[in-house]
């Protein structure tokens, strides 16, 4: 008997988007060019614990998660345990980090304000982040008011990122099958959530270094990528 890949294959480049009611965006490295950010604090309080690690592998191991899902490598690694007070810390010099350096992703702006169009306002943030770093990065860049009342936090759901809660409980929230959700994403583990979810997945993936390959993408479920934010009101437009 042949033996058969059961691995399904790729949709092709450029695969049509079905139609969709809703945009859900990821937020970290989506919206906001958090990622370098967040990761040099978090890189400067692992040496400091007694890991070591350049900025390229603290991005690899860390990015599109939750610090705390990561524990117990953090614990092998420091010998001590990740305690509440030790996050409060991070917490505390990351949103410092955030308030003062953080920019919109160019073309963030305009492509929100082109999905709130295009959907009548069916739009949320659904990140796997904590709620208060995603709102102090929103009002940060301009983009909190577009989002009033639709940010959502996997920090709040029964699992976060790569599970699909977050996701479904903000096509909940707007009223619309996670079937016609449009997912924006960036990394492997938000694609994979999106889904998981039952959503079409858009991966975003410029050739900045920080971000995950247009490839792995594709591989996760995107059913299209984009180098540049700025393409997607065209995109959108195209449905």
């Amino acid at each position: 008997m042949p033996i058969t890949d059961p691995t399904p294959p790729l949709p092709p480049a450029g695969t049509p988007l079905p139609p969709f009611d809703a945009v859900l965006f990821d937020c970290d490295g989506v919206l906001v060019d958090s990622e370098p950010i967040t990761h040099r604090v978090l890189r400067a309080m692992l040496e400091e614990a007694g890991w070591r690690l350049t900025m390229e592998e603290c991005m690899r191991i860390f990015i599109g998660k939750a610090v705390r899902s990561e524990a117990a490598r953090i614990e092998a690694h420091t010998g001590r345990p990740l305690t509440d007070a030790w996050m409060a810390v991070f917490y505390e010099r990351r949103n410092a980090a955030l308030a003062a350096d953080l920019e919109a992703i160019p073309g963030a702006l305009r492509a929100v304000e082109a999905a709130h169009a295009r959907t009548a306002g069916r739009i949320a943030c659904a990140s796997g982040a904590d709620r208060h770093k995603v709102e102090l990065q929103l009002a940060k860049v301009g983009l909190q008011p577009l989002f009033e009342g639709r940010v959502f936090s996997g920090h709040e759901m029964p699992r976060t990122k790569p599970a699909p809660d977050v996701y479904l409980a903000a096509a909940a929230a707007l009223g619309v099958p996670p079937g016609r959700c449009l997912v924006v994403e960036d990394t492997v583990t938000g694609v994979t959530a999106g889904v998981a979810a039952g959503a079409t997945v858009v991966g975003y993936s410029p050739t900045a270094w920080g971000h995950d390959p247009a490839q792995a993408l594709r591989a996760a479920g995107a059913v299209q990528v984009i180098g540049s934010m700025d393409a997607l009101p065209a995109l959108l437009a195209s449905v």
